[in-house]
C-alpha cells in the first residue's frame, strides 16, 4: 500500500473477491453470497459484507467490470432511469375510503395517509423527519451505495393526496426535491437551497445528476385544470390517478367521495395537458367477484373516456384500523384466495395492449400487517408463472423491454419503427415505438388534441408529445452506450423526428410541444426545441 501500512485483513478479503470477479465477469449473480462466505471464513471475518464496502476497495476500472455483477436489483435502472420516491408528512386527506391505512393503522411512528409506516418510502421519510432533502439526498446515497447509477433521475412525490395540501407547503417540498439533486455533491452539512421553486427549476435544467420526470399521486376531484396547471408549474409529467373501479355502485361503498365520471375528466384533462397517466386499479373491493374484476379491466382498456398509459394493480387488502378490517370481522367482505387472485391478474396480463405498461402488481405493506388478501410479495413472478404454463404472454410495454426480456441480443439492426393508433379523451393517440420480436426499444406517445384543451401553449394546430423513452440499463447523459446498452444511439430522435413528419404531413400542425423532465430541456434545445411555457416546443 502507498502508505506503507499493512492492509487489514478486510482489505484482503474484499480484494481477493474483487479479483475472483474481475478474472470471471460473468460470475452467477446467485452464488455471490456463497463466494463471499468463503472468502470471508478464510480470514476470519464473522460478520456479513455488504456490496457496497467491497466497492470501496476497487479501482474505476474495477468497478466498471464487478458492478454489473454486484448490483443488486438491477430492475430499479433497467427502465432506463432511477426512480426516487420521497414521501409526504402525515397530511389530513379529502379521502375516507374504507380500505385506506391511516393514523389508525400505523402501528409505530406517524407516516402520509393510505401507508403503514412500514413501507421503505414511509420508513425513510421517518427516519429523516419527513424533510423531502433529506429523503431525496440519502435515498441517492443508498443506491449508489449498492451499484445503481444515478445520473436520471425520476422523482414520485408520495402521500395521502399531495395537490390538497396548502400550496406553500407543495412548493417548499418540490423545491427541497430538485435541490437536493441539483446540490447533491455539495457536503450535507452545507446544504445550498434555492431561493424559489423557480430558482431550483432553473438550476435543475443543467444539474449534473438529471430530473428527467416528477410523478404526482393524487385523486380524481384533485385533477382537475387547476391541479394540472399546478403539476406542470412544478415541472410534473406524470399523474398516478386513483380510479379502483371503473363501476359506480362499487366507488360510491367505497365512500371515495368522487365519481366515475371525475375519474374520466380526470384523465381527459391531463392527457390534453401532454401529461402521462399511471391509474391504480383495485380489483376485490367489496361487492365484485373475479369476473367483474376482469370486465373492470376491460372496460379501462377498450373505453376511450379510460385508456390509460401506465398500471398499477393493488389487490385489496385488510389492514386494522380501516373501516373494511370492520367489514371483515363482522364477515361482512372475504379477499380472494391467492390462486383466485394470480389466475385474474394472469388473464389480464394476457389482455394488455401494447400501449400499456404495467408498472406495479401488490403494494408494499409488510405481510404481517395483513389481516387478509395476498401477503405474497412476489406476486408478479408468480402471474408470470400461470402465463407460462398456459403458453400465453404479456405485452405490456415492462415485460418487451430490452432489459427485461431474458436472453435478448442487441442486434440494433433489426429493430424497425412501428405505429399503433387509438383514440382516449376525446383526442387521437399515436404510439410510436422500435420493435422486434416483442422486444420494445423506445417509445413515444403522440397525442392529437381534443377540444377540451385548456392550456394556452397547446392551442392553434399543436400535437403534443407526451412521453419519450429509450429503456434498457441507464446511460449517464455524459457517456457513450457499451455495446449491450440502447441508449445514447439516437433513437430518441429518430422517434422524435417520426413525431414531427407525422404532426406536419398527416395533421397539418403548425407546432410540436413536449412534456419534458427539467433535466432533459438541454436535450430537446439541441434539438431545434425553446422553452415554451412548461413545455418544450418547435415550430413544424
Amino acid at each position: 500500500m502507498d502508505d506503507g501500512k499493512e492492509p487489514s485483513q478486510l482489505e484482503c478479503a474484499c480484494r481477493e473477491i474483487i479479483k475472483e470477479l474481475i478474472e470471471n465477469p460473468t460470475y452467477p449473480k446467485d452464488r455471490i453470497t456463497q463466494l463471499k462466505n468463503r472468502i470471508l471464513r478464510k480470514y476470519s471475518i464473522t460478520h456479513t459484507m455488504k456490496n457496497s464496502i467491497i466497492m470501496e476497495f476497487a479501482s474505476e476500472y474495477e468497478l466498471e467490470i464487478i458492478l454489473p455483477i454486484l448490483r443488486r436489483r438491477a430492475t430499479r435502472t433497467i427502465s432506463g432511469v432511477t426512480v426516487v420516491a420521497v414521501m409526504t408528512e402525515p397530511l389530513e386527506c379529502p379521502g375516507k375510503c374504507l380500505f385506506c391505512p391511516g393514523s389508525d393503522s400505523q402501528p409505530g411512528e406517524k407516516a402520509a395517509k393510505s401507508y403503514t409506516g412500514q413501507e421503505p418510502a414511509a420508513k425513510r421519510s421517518i427516519i429523516y423527519g419527513y424533510d423531502p432533502y433529506l429523503q431525496t439526498r440519502h435515498r441517492i446515497l443508498d443506491l449508489q451505495a449498492i451499484g445503481h447509477k444515478t445520473d436520471k433521475v425520476e422523482i414520485i412525490l408520495m402521500g395521502g393526496t399531495f395537490l390538497s395540501a396548502p400550496d406553500i407547503y407543495q412548493k417548499f417540498f418540490v423545491k427541497n426535491c430538485y435541490d437536493a439533486i441539483t446540490f447533491f455533491h455539495n457536503p450535507e452539512t452545507d446544504p445550498i437551497h434555492s431561493d424559489s421553486l423557480e430558482s431550483a427549476i432553473a438550476h435543475a435544467e443543467s444539474s449534473q445528476i438529471r430530473v428527467v420526470g416528477l410523478t404526482i399521486e393524487t385523486r380524481p376531484d384533485y385533477c382537475l385544470p387547476p391541479h394540472i396547471d399546478k403539476i406542470l408549474s412544478y415541472g410534473g409529467t406524470r399523474v398516478e390517478i386513483g380510479i379502483q373501479t371503473t363501476r359506480e355502485a362499487i366507488l360510491s361503498k367505497l365512500n371515495r367521495g368522487h365519481t366515475i365520471k371525475d375519474s374520466i375528466n380526470a384523465i381527459h384533462y391531463s392527457k390534453d395537458a401532454g401529461l402521462k397517466i399511471n391509474a391504480h386499479m383495485m380489483p376485490n373491493l367489496p361487492g365484485t367477484n373475479p369476473e367483474e374484476d376482469f370486465e373492470d379491466f376491460m372496460e379501462l382498456f377498450c373505453n376511450p373516456d379510460f385508456r390509460p398509459d401506465m398500471l398499477k394493480i393493488y389487490p385489496t387488502l385488510v389492514v386494522k384500523g380501516t373501516k373494511l378490517y370492520e367489514m371483515w370481522k363482522r364477515g361482512e367482505y372475504d379477499s380472494y384466495s391467492l390462486d383466485t387472485t394470480v389466475d385474474l391478474i394472469a388473464r389480464m396480463k394476457s389482455q394488455v395492449p401494447k400501449y400499456v405498461r404495467i408498472q406495479r402488481i401488490q403494494r408494499d405493506i409488510p405481510a404481517y400487517l395483513i389481516e387478509d388478501g395476498v401477503k405474497k410479495s412476489n406476486l408478479r413472478q408468480l402471474v408470470h408463472n400461470r402465463l407460462k404454463e398456459r403458453n400465453e404472454i404479456c405485452n405490456c410495454i415492462r415485460c418487451r423491454e430490452q432489459g427485461f426480456v431474458k436472453d435478448s441480443h442487441l442486434d440494433v439492426d433489426k429493430f424497425k419503427l412501428e405505429r399503433m393508433d387509438y383514440e382516449a379523451s376525446g383526442g387521437l393517440e399515436i404510439f410510436l415505438s422500435y420493435e422486434f420480436e416483442n422486444t420494445i426499444l423506445g417509445y413515444l406517445r403522440l397525442r392529437k388534441l381534443s377540444e377540451l384543451v385548456h392550456r394556452p401553449e397547446l392551442q392553434d394546430k399543436t400535437m403534443v408529445v407526451r412521453e419519450i423513452r429509450v429503456v434498457g440499463e441507464l446511460v449517464p447523459h455524459t457517456d457513450k452506450p457499451q455495446i449491450s446498452q440502447v441508449q445514447h444511439r439516437g433513437y430518441g430522435q429518430k422517434l422524435l423526428e417520426s413525431a414531427e413528419k407525422i404532426a406536419r404531413e398527416e395533421f397539418g400542425m403548425n407546432k410540436l410541444s413536449i412534456i419534458s423532465g427539467i433535466g432533459v430541456r438541454e436535450y430537446f434545445y439541441k434539438l431545434g426545441y425553446q422553452l415554451d411555457g412548461v413545455y418544450v416546443s418547435k415550430n413544424l
